[in-house]
């Protein structure tokens, strides 16, 4: 990881994004995240239930993500796919551009997690992560270890802020969007136009575009 290397190197205070130090922005996450947690407890009941008939296995799936600056946290999420589906991803086509990865109709995804999938289920133990202070509600997508390995220099700047459960490509198109460098100028631009108010509208479309269901697979 030459990049990421390089990265490091050169990332100093002056790279801090104002959202990584605002007591308001992170206020609003630990509000969020107890209430989240709480909704995630609720709902973990009926998820592990029909989780062990359909598949009786963990219903939990975790694995390292990079977060502020590069730096790798454990994320968690509900299990969507059959058990070791990270083994079983070179069998997979990637259907995005770039360096990220996308299937539609992946057939790793159980019959649960596709439903899991259409509803944003599946996230709700990142709540968890943001009350640890390694997620923020609003920020990135937070790319896997093989994704940043293959990032060019600029790619990085995304990761100037926290990653977030919901942010400007998941508000603003979720899964419909499958080109990286679409990503990265999304997330640039969340960067550049960065307010607590802004995050609040974000969450707020988020949950009507889940509602909706629009653009998840």
């Amino acid at each position: 990881m030459n990049n990421f290397y390089l990265y490091s190197v050169n990332c100093s205070e002056h790279l801090s994004h104002p959202s990584t130090l605002s007591a308001r922005k992170r206020l609003i996450d630990i509000v969020g995240a107890i209430v989240g947690l709480i909704i995630t407890l609720i709902v973990a009941i009926p998820v592990a239930i029909v989780t062990f008939i359909h598949d009786p296995n963990t219903i939990l799936y975790s694995q390292i993500r990079c977060g502020l600056n590069g730096k790798t946290f454990r994320m968690w999420k509900f299990r969507s796919m059959v058990v070791d589906a990270d083994k079983l991803k070179h069998l997979v086509e990637n259907q995005a551009k770039g360096h990220i990865f996308k299937s539609v109709d992946d057939p790793r995804i159980t019959s649960v997690g596709k439903f899991l999938r259409r509803t944003s289920l599946d996230e709700l133990p990142q709540f968890w992560n943001v009350l640890l202070g390694d997620m923020s509600l609003v920020g990135t997508r937070p790319p896997t270890l093989d994704e940043v390995s293959h990032y060019d220099l600029h790619h990085w700047d995304r990761l100037r802020v926290k990653p977030g459960m919901t942010g400007e490509w998941q508000a603003n198109g979720r899964s419909s969007i499958t080109d990286f460098e679409t990503i990265v100028k999304m997330d640039i631009d969340y960067q550049n136009k960065w307010s607590v108010t802004y995050d609040l509208s974000l969450i707020i479309k988020t949950i009507w575009v889940v509602l909706k269901k629009t653009g998840a697979y």
